[in-house]
């Protein structure tokens, strides 16, 4: 593999969502990742080659039920530099795979814990997804508009943004700090931590009195009428995210409407409803593609809303390279880029329990005999 990561060795225990895609960006930037399988695991979302978060990976099946798996797992995180997990509290201790014991058999082992609530607090066993966690963090009272009930955004902002992103960022921050000084650690990264995070300019705003704590009424909530979607003649949508002066002068000049006295006042918010009705009468008036026409290449600030069918197409994407195509899957490249050590080509995982293994000194009878008492896949 290539990436500024490579040389890394990362065990990943399979689980779904947010420790995959940290898993997918160590592996994805050139660290060795070894994912860890239940044998005879039943598929899931995404199983095989159209799992695009288990990319870059080499995968191994083992039965950590199993004493002799625990072993075999114990002899694989001595030769790593960290391990992710996202179990709830507890599990890998219940296994035998704890992070004293780990941390006790290779001192320099970062130990990440991908949960939702964390590993302590009043609810760090219960249960939950993505949408709970972002709603205690704060979040999710952010998203919709003004009158309507919060709207979900997908899965972004706890399992990924606040989660699996913030793992990977802790795993190789801690890795760097193992290898200054040949101490290993813990790392709890709580998804509504996370997603906490992720809200820390908003909560700059509130603080300077800037944000009202309701829903569709503020400058990037939908509440004005510059950063807003609009629907298009053909039922299609624009973005615009005209902010600073003097991108909102040229979305008004292009718009034909730079000599409209009623969007002369930019942030008079009480009357940014009225505005919007009137940008969204005059986007009605032609089609998305017709739009583009007179917005693409300007500061206007308008982008056309793309579907995920339509996104690789895009001649800015397409140029970037965006957007790859691996075995009739299409996938999103790897990013960030890097000058130096750039990122292979994505490459979907098989089963490579024997090689690793053998690296580890394994003798060939050993595994099939492990094979064979069905602790290996």
């Amino acid at each position: 593999m290539a990436g500024p990561l490579q040389g890394l060795r990362i065990i990943e225990i399979g689980g779904i969502g947010p420790g995959p895609f940290a898993g997918m960006m160590l592996a994805t930037h050139g660290a060795e990742v070894i994912r860890v399988e239940r044998p005879n695991a039943p598929p899931g979302v995404g199983t095989g080659h159209t799992d695009i978060l288990a990319r870059n990976r080499r995968a191994v099946s083992i039965d950590l039920k199993r004493p002799e798996g625990v072993a075999v797992l114990r002899d694989l995180a001595r030769t790593a530099d960290g391990l992710i997990e996202g179990f709830r509290p507890g599990v890998m201790e219940r296994l035998g795979l704890g992070p004293d014991i780990l941390l006790a058999d290779n001192p320099r082992l970062v130990f990440g814990r991908m949960t939702g609530w964390g590993q302590t607090g009043p609810l760090a066993r219960t249960a939950g997804h993505d949408i709970d966690y972002i709603a205690l963090a704060g979040a999710l009272h952010a998203f919709g508009r003004a009158g309507e009930p919060p709207t979900p955004p997908i899965n972004m902002v706890g399992d990924f943004g606040g989660g699996g992103m913030f793992l990977a960022f802790g795993m190789v921050s801690a890795i760097l700090h193992a290898q200054r000084t040949g101490v290993g650690q813990v790392i709890d990264c709580a998804m509504v931590d996370g997603a906490a995070v992720l809200m820390s300019m908003i909560w700059s705003f509130r603080a300077a009195g800037l944000w009202r704590d309701e829903r569709g009424v503020n400058m990037l909530d939908t509440g004005a009428h510059f950063y807003d979607t609009y629907e298009t003649s053909d039922g299609k949508f624009l973005a615009v995210g005209a902010i600073e002066p003097q991108f909102y002068a040229e979305l008004r000049r292009l718009a034909g409407l730079a000599d409209d006295p009623d969007l002369d006042s930019q942030m008079a918010f009480y009357a940014w409803p009225d505005m919007k009705k009137k940008l969204a009468s005059v986007f009605r008036t032609r089609s998305r593609a017709a739009w583009m026409a007179v917005f693409e290449g300007s500061d206007a600030c308008v982008a056309p809303v793309l579907s995920m069918a339509e996104a690789p197409s895009h001649p800015h994407n397409a140029a970037r390279g965006t957007f790859v195509e691996v075995d009739g899957v299409m996938h999103p490249s790897p990013a960030p880029r890097f000058s130096v050590s750039v990122a292979d080509v994505p490459r979907m995982p098989g089963d490579d329990t024997e090689g690793v293994l053998a690296g580890l000194g394994y003798a060939a009878e050993q595994v099939a005999a492990l094979r064979a008492a069905g602790v290996l896949g």
